[in-house]
């Protein structure tokens, strides 16, 4: 069977699911995506692996690993997603050490977390994609055949973490200079609030393009 390089295309809030997220891959060389249900704690430490500028002021339990296997000469080579059994995702971590190569198996979004922090590969298997996969830029007709779960599940795929109708109760951080921002920044990631530095993030990136 043959695999598809896969890329992180974002995480949106399940409407379907309380206290859920989607984390969505996207495929190296076409246009399909792949959503993947995950929990709170992992959509976080997913997401802080993609903020290359938020540092944690204490490793989170995907940073631990990561430091252990530095510490000991493992290294991730890759990830590979390699069965759905009832809307189930099972996983693959390919591990090295001293040329020995070893296979681990792992939650999808435990795989992925560890993925981002030793930049290694995410693959699935063609015949899951062709099963599992789906076109979220599409056009009218066919988004009529759109299944209505993934509508909910996927409508922000480059949000993490807040649903649309929280969206009022966020501070607006238009107003505050870059300098008051990166204060923030600073304050809410020593304080472990990785959604509001997260928002921080996103604020400084408009200021500073």
């Amino acid at each position: 069977m043959s695999l598809v390089k896969l890329t992180i295309k974002g995480i949106s809030y399940s409407q379907t699911q309380n206290g859920a997220y989607a984390l969505i891959l996207n495929e190296v060389d076409g246009e399909r995506n792949l959503p993947i249900v995950i929990g709170a704690f992992e959509a976080q430490s997913i997401a802080i692996a993609l903020e290359k500028e938020i540092k944690p002021p204490r490793p989170l339990t995907h940073d631990l690993f990561k430091n252990f296997a530095d510490r000991f000469e493992i290294v991730v080579k890759q990830v590979i997603i390699h069965k759905l059994v009832d809307g189930v995702f099972f996983s693959s971590i390919i591990c090295e050490r001293d040329k020995i190569e070893e296979i681990i198996d792992a939650r999808t979004s435990d795989a992925i977390a560890l993925a981002l922090r030793f930049n290694a590969p995410i693959f699935t298997y063609k015949n899951i994609l062709d099963k599992a996969g789906i076109y979220l830029n599409m056009n009218p007709h066919d988004e009529e055949k759109s299944n209505s779960e993934d509508d909910d599940v996927l409508s922000t795929p480059e949000t993490f973490g807040f649903k649309e109708d929280d969206a009022a109760k966020l501070e607006d951080y238009s107003s505050y200079s870059l300098q008051e921002l990166y204060d923030k920044l600073e304050e809410a990631v020593q304080n472990e609030d990785y959604e509001k530095a997260a928002k921080i993030r996103d604020e400084i990136s408009k200021k500073e393009s």
